[in-house]
């Protein structure tokens, strides 16, 4: 990113405690990132939650002025699939918010992603950290606004899954939507499993928001109460990967991230491997890289970014 420039994002999330923490990372980093809106998918939780979510961690970080739009509760063509046992019941058990006072967009989100892109300069980055269906419905829907979008910075697929042995949850909650989305054209940067489960909260990075001392990073201590429970129990690890926020970092400082250009499809047939990233590493397929592949993180320059954003909300 070139000094003194702002990136403008649109967040399409299911908060989520990693979609709040990237959330809060855009709010506090407003030098780098514009924030242009939120939208919300169902994934993590139902729809209704997701936006109600995204609303208070909105109204919680002073994050007022920016449009959080509602959009689609149900995948393209599958049952919906949620993760309670990652994120309870709400989407974001543990920190004790009051219901927002804000109130989502009239607009539907497919309908405020596809007014925003047309009446913008081709400037605007979709950061999708959830399932894809809002983003393959505007791209489906409105093709002209492919040409419009800078980039698209995702959180989805890898090497291996998480929700199946294949297959990762956003990517399995609407591969159609992935398919969709990784065979439009558009620059695509993948944020899969390899990199995020890297960006771990250790007891360390814990203490550190401890020490910023102010509701924005007690919030975000209390999300990673809850979560490195939830991460301990189901999948054993001992520190929590926050994986959306790699998505938002990126936008703020690429050069955090090593990245490949590969080649990608979206598995949508297979009886096992349903949602899989097939990632073509050795160019065995021929097929020409469609999507920049994040593979490895420099764990403190990305700590220090959150961390300092944290501070200043």
């Amino acid at each position: 990113m070139i000094k003194g420039t702002k990136r403008k994002i649109i967040i399409d999330c299911d908060p989520g405690h990693d979609d709040a923490i990237a959330i809060l990372l855009a709010a506090g980093a407003r030098e780098s990132i514009e924030l242009a809106a939120i939208t919300t998918v169902a994934g993590n939780a139902e729809i209704g939650k997701t936006t109600r979510n995204a609303l208070q961690v909105c109204e919680m970080a002073g994050i007022l002025d920016v449009a959080v739009a509602q959009g689609a509760g149900q995948p393209l063509v599958r049952m919906r699939e949620t993760a309670p046992s990652i994120h309870g019941d709400t989407g974001m058990d543990g920190p004790k918010l009051p219901e927002p006072r804000l109130k989502p967009a009239e607009e539907h989100a497919v309908d405020l992603i596809i007014r925003k892109l047309l009446e913008s300069d081709g400037d605007i980055t979709l950061v999708p950290t959830g399932p894809l269906t809002n983003i393959a419905m505007a791209m489906r829907r409105e093709p002209a606004i492919l040409p419009k979008i800078k980039e698209i910075v995702l959180m989805g697929g890898g090497t291996f899954g998480n929700w199946t042995p294949a297959a990762e949850f956003n990517i399995y909650a609407d591969a159609e939507a992935a398919k969709v989305v990784f065979e439009s054209g558009v620059p695509l940067t993948m944020m899969g499993l390899d990199v995020t489960h890297q960006a771990l909260v250790t007891p360390a990075i814990s203490a550190g928001f401890a020490a910023i001392g102010t509701p924005a990073a007690a919030f975000v201590g209390e999300l990673i109460v809850y979560f490195r429970e939830a991460y301990r129990d189901v999948f054993g690890f001992t520190d929590p990967p926050v994986h959306d926020v790699c998505c938002v970092a990126y936008c703020i400082d690429p050069t955090i991230f090593e990245c490949r250009k590969l080649h990608v499809d979206i598995e949508t047939k297979g009886e096992f491997s349903y949602g899989m990233t097939v990632i073509d590493q050795t160019g065995v397929t021929g097929k020409e890289a469609n999507v920049n592949v994040a593979f490895e993180l420099d764990f403190g320059k990305f700590w220090d970014l959150i961390l300092g954003a944290v501070a200043k909300l």
